[in-house]
């Protein structure tokens, strides 16, 4: 009989304990309000179109180094043809590298021509867009220059777009 009146006062201790604690401890997280989620999307934003202005810049960096080389090999070529020195196979691999420095220079337009449609129609982009608007026509000068053998005036005007995309990244900070 002890034991059982034992066991029952413990177990009615134990019960009224566990009563008593009607009030949760776990600790409340807030949701994300819509001007927190508004905040990280416009951060997001930001950090993609920086990276790809980033991107950008780096490709037409590396362009320029190889269009430097290339010009140079470009013009003593043509210069050896106007001589009537070059043979028919140079002159028609001088004519192909040409033809892949223009379309190097036509992919770079087409780029960043969309780049530029992205940065207006992205409303977090939007205020940056006025830096990065003008671009895509140095690089259709560059390509216009470039399809009139110009090709050192092309690496020019496309030095000043990088300097521009540099410009939109200093911007986006």
């Amino acid at each position: 009989m002890k034991r059982t009146l034992l066991v029952l006062l413990t177990t009615l201790l134990l019960t009224t304990g566990a009563l008593a604690q009607t009030r949760n401890r776990s600790s409340s997280r807030q949701k994300p309000t819509a001007a927190t989620a508004a905040t990280q999307r416009a951060a997001e934003a930001r950090t993609t179109g920086a990276t790809r202005v980033a991107e950008q810049i780096k490709l037409l960096s590396k362009f320029m180094y190889l269009l430097g080389g290339a010009n140079s090999g470009i013009a003593m070529v043509d210069e050896a043809v106007r001589r009537k020195e070059a043979a028919p196979e140079v002159a028609q691999k001088n004519e192909t590298a040409k033809a892949q420095v223009r379309r190097g220079i036509q992919g770079f337009r087409e780029g960043l021509d969309k780049l530029e449609i992205d940065f207006r129609s992205t409303p977090e982009l939007q205020g940056y867009y006025i830096k990065l608007a003008g671009v895509a026509s140095g690089a259709a000068t560059a390509e216009q220059q470039a399809s009139a053998g110009q090709f050192d005036a092309a690496g020019r005007s496309l030095l000043n777009v990088v300097n521009r995309l540099a410009d939109v990244l200093v911007a986006m900070r």
